[in-house]
């Protein structure tokens, strides 16, 4: 690193939680003038790394230095004092005040002990001049859009001085003009000699951006890249943790293959043209009756965005769907539900269990919506339907009675399984079901989305591990950066295949 312009360094960073290591050791290095992507799956340390640079967080072990003083914020204020000012994917200003007092909050110009307008006006056009932005600035924040909103969270940061910027997840609610825009902004900060640290999961925005790039993956350091020379392939290699030599050798073990079978094609569902803005290009897919259809890509890529589509937890700007031949409006998940559409959802914590219900309660659930409220369930059925299940998914519980909340991970996964199958769904969308628990109970999960297939249930399968999908799917859609870029089916359905697709390689 001699002779280079270091502006910020984070050596041998440790962040312990309960009973969690959630960084162990990680290195990050930022330059003055330099465009710094920070890449990693799920789980992989990048929100914990900010919040340590920012304060948010105590760093356990480990020094941060900025320009070669030794650091350690204790507040976003505190960082924001030293140079370091993020802009997050949720804007944190204030909607209800205008766009100048946003831009000088807690520092307005004063005169005569009372604010002096004019003057704030005046100053707060100019900071967005500079960034080639020319609003009224006397209109309230929430007047104008996600984008403009982000560009006066940039303006701000720029103005009170900052050396390290850093945008988080900034992309997430643009458009494609949009990201232009911000593109050309962050590439004016970076000639200027501000450090951007971008956190993205848009692979084909890092590359035509960022000048490094450094991975985390689970808690730990990866490794640092020059972005011109590391190929898309390896990147992604290298975030979900395959050597790229092991791409090269085309996996085609038995161990994936025992479990596939062949599933009719009779189509269940079809999609033409289903999309949404900011959310995922429009998309045509066939989901076939006793099929298990996964889909691939990096975490940000679209995956959940197209199974909440079909789910009708996000409503379609635009797009038909078929279910069985039959035009279907599915806006709602109670729609999706009537139509025999059941979705165990990526976070169990925050969209699936109900924690302070006990695991009766929580299994009960999808099917009482879908009776509706008028026609209660007796507790004697509850409680037959409950142990049915228990036994059926080998729920580890002492009772039916048990707080959900006090079940393992694994346990509250099958929870929310035994939920959506007491509904008797023919498609099952299953996002990250087997995220955080352990192996046996994964291999479980496994054999059972297996089993639904060939019963005739159709399956949609999500997952982070490609080991995972290629053991369980037939056929597998891949999406990078939210659209749909291919259909993989038999032969086609190897490891190195599948990761060079995602990359956007042959």
């Amino acid at each position: 690193m001699k002779g280079e312009n270091i502006l910020l360094t984070m050596k041998n960073i440790c962040k312990y939680f309960t009973g969690v290591k959630a960084l162990i050791n990680v290195d990050f290095t930022l330059r003055q003038g330099e465009i710094h992507a920070l890449m990693g799956e799920n789980g992989a340390g990048k929100s914990t790394l900010i919040k340590v640079l920012t304060g948010v967080e105590k760093l356990d072990e480990g020094e941060i230095q900025l320009l070669g003083e030794k650091v350690q914020p204790k507040s976003t204020h505190e960082a924001q004092g030293i140079g370091i000012s993020t802009v997050y994917q949720e804007v944190n200003l204030c909607s209800n005040l205008s766009v100048a007092e946003n831009i000088f909050i807690g520092r307005e110009p004063m005169k005569f002990g009372k604010i002096a307008w004019k003057e704030m006006h005046k100053r707060a056009k100019m900071a967005l001049e500079k960034l080639d932005v020319a609003i009224d600035v006397t209109q309230t924040l929430d007047s104008y859009s996600v984008a403009i909103q982000q560009m006066v969270a940039i303006a701000r940061a720029v103005d009170v001085d900052a050396k390290v910027l850093i945008l988080d997840e900034p992309t997430s609610s643009l458009d494609k003009k949009e990201v232009e825009k911000l593109f050309s902004i962050m590439t004016k900060l970076k000639k200027e000699g501000i450090g951007i640290i971008f956190v993205t999961h848009f692979l084909d925005q890092v590359y035509a951006v960022c000048d490094r790039i450094t991975v985390l993956r689970n808690g730990e350091f990866v490794g640092e890249y020059q972005t011109k020379e590391l190929p898309k392939v390896k990147l992604v290699a290298k975030m979900i943790g395959k050597d790229y030599e092991e791409l090269n050798a085309a996996i085609k073990g038995d161990e994936h293959k025992e479990n596939k079978k062949d599933f009719t094609q009779e189509v269940f569902l079809e999609a033409k043209g289903l999309g949404k803005k900011t959310e995922i290009e429009p998309y045509d897919v066939t989901i076939y009756k006793g099929e298990v259809l996964g889909l691939a890509g990096l975490l940000g890529s679209g995956r959940t965005e197209m199974a909440r589509l079909l789910f009708g937890a996000v409503k379609p700007d635009e797009g038909e769907m078929y279910i069985e031949g039959t035009k279907k409006n599915i806006i709602t998940p109670l729609q999706a539900i009537k139509s025999e559409i059941a979705y165990c959802p990526e976070n169990r914590k925050a969209d699936g269990i109900i924690p302070d219900l006990s695991v009766r309660e929580n299994i009960i659930l999808a099917l009482q919506s879908k009776r509706g409220w008028m026609k209660y369930i007796k507790r004697s059925e509850q409680e037959k339907i409950a142990d049915d299940y228990i036994n059926l998914l080998s729920i580890k519980t002492p009772s039916a009675e048990k707080m959900v909340k006090e079940l393992s991970g694994g346990n509250q996964q099958k929870v929310i399984l035994a939920r959506w199958l007491l509904t008797q769904p023919k498609l099952l969308i299953l996002d990250e079901p087997t995220r955080g628990i352990d192996i046996g109970t994964k291999t479980e999960i496994q054999k059972l989305v297996i089993e639904f297939a060939n019963q005739g249930m159709s399956v949609i399968f999500i997952s982070s591990e490609l080991d995972e999908m290629l053991r369980t799917c037939s056929r597998m859609v891949v999406l990078r950066d939210r659209v749909k870029i291919a259909e993989l089916t038999e032969d086609e359905l190897e490891t190195n295949v599948i990761m060079n697709t995602i990359a956007g390689g042959n």
